[in-house]
């Protein structure tokens, strides 16, 4: 250890202020000729695109899509985590050396001290790292009590390059299925959350959700599948919500609407927070309607009760409530369940085998 003497000390305080001063203007600011980067070899390509990720283990509300993009002068992102929609731009989005720093929304905590209480915003962000085609990192969260962070581990891969819109005018079908092949029982279906109270139900061939308040379950089809046309009878009460998950990835939103503007989040038939219907063709709640839904090479085709109202789309990524991250792969059709009373009915899906 170097031992420093009154003198010593002195000296080494005047130096280290003279030091700053001089690369400081009058108002206090830094002058731009003394700026020192804090990395070099800032490189924002790397991370830019869409990527698909897990969040922690994966699983159903654990996977996620990311959008990097290069605006004149800034740096903006597209984010979809976990559950819920798409956040379109986030509070700030910056590469610093090998690391990209995603900004979230800031936590709002309300702290007593003495019988005073008072408000700390708690920032919360992501820094994710990329080896070839895949990205890793965290999302990181202090603790309100400033005793460290917590974080959650996130892993994803590089989205392949979305496909032209198909010619759909030639497709060729497999044999078809009936997703629901037992009249009076939850055949060829099971619940997604082990932990969770189911509120499904089969009688007189309508599958049926009955969830009361909180704590139900998802449903999925045992069976997997790639590419597809779905065609299926809904019928949903005042103010429902339910939706139809393709490949377990991509919700087609299932509610009343009817009345209501033309939007991604809560229209009938929308690809949830991805693509709105272009014409509204619902009917009134409590009335069964019609859904045909062509899923292939990721595009996304709806008519309801008769009108195309999204139109061979492209699905960029996947929709809050996914159950896998990896749009490639092939998935189950799942219906969301906890949200409110559905029911479903005449649900017979035909693989594309072109």
């Amino acid at each position: 250890m170097i031992k420093l003497f009154p003198i010593q000390l002195i000296i080494l305080f005047l130096f280290i202020n003279v030091s700053f001063s001089c690369a400081n203007n009058n108002d206090g600011s830094i002058g731009d000729e003394e700026n020192i980067s804090v990395t070099e070899n800032n490189d924002i390509s790397q991370f830019l695109g869409q990527w698909t990720f897990d969040i922690g283990d994966g699983g159903i509300m654990n996977a996620g899509w990311l959008n990097v993009r290069q605006e004149d002068g800034y740096i903006d992102a597209d984010l979809m985590w976990g559950g819920g929609g798409i956040f379109y731009g986030l509070p700030y989005v910056y590469v610093s050396g090998d690391v990209l720093y995603l900004g979230r929304g800031t936590r709002n905590i309300d702290l007593t001290n003495n019988n005073d209480t008072f408000t700390r915003n708690y920032p919360t962000w992501i820094e994710l790292s990329r080896d070839g085609d895949t990205i890793s990192g965290y999302y990181i969260r202090p603790r309100t009590d400033g005793m460290g962070a917590d974080s959650i581990r996130v892993s994803g891969t590089k989205s392949p390059t979305m496909p032209p819109a198909p010619d759909l005018s030639n497709l060729n079908f497999g044999e078809p299925v009936n997703l629901i092949p037992n009249p009076n029982d939850l055949t060829g279906w099971t619940l997604i959350e082990d932990h969770l109270r189911n509120g499904w139900s089969v009688e007189d061939g309508v599958l049926r959700n009955d969830p009361g308040n909180s704590g139900y379950g998802n449903l999925r089809t045992v069976e997997e599948f790639e590419d597809f046309e779905l065609i299926l009878e809904v019928k949903v009460p005042p103010n429902g919500n339910s939706g139809v998950y393709l490949r377990g990835m991509h919700e087609v939103q299932i509610s009343d609407s009817y009345g209501s503007n033309l939007n991604w989040g809560g229209s009938m038939g929308a690809i949830f927070t991805r693509v709105a219907p272009t014409v509204n063709a619902e009917k009134p709640p409590e009335e069964w309607q019609t859904m045909e839904i062509i899923y292939y090479q990721r595009h996304a085709t709806v008519t309801l009760n008769g009108v195309i109202i999204v139109d061979n789309q492209p699905v960029e990524g996947v929709t809050g409530g996914a159950m896998q991250s990896d749009v490639t792969a092939p998935g189950p059709i799942y219906l969301q369940g906890d949200h409110t009373a559905v029911s479903y009915r005449n649900m017979i899906l035909t693989p594309i085998i072109n």
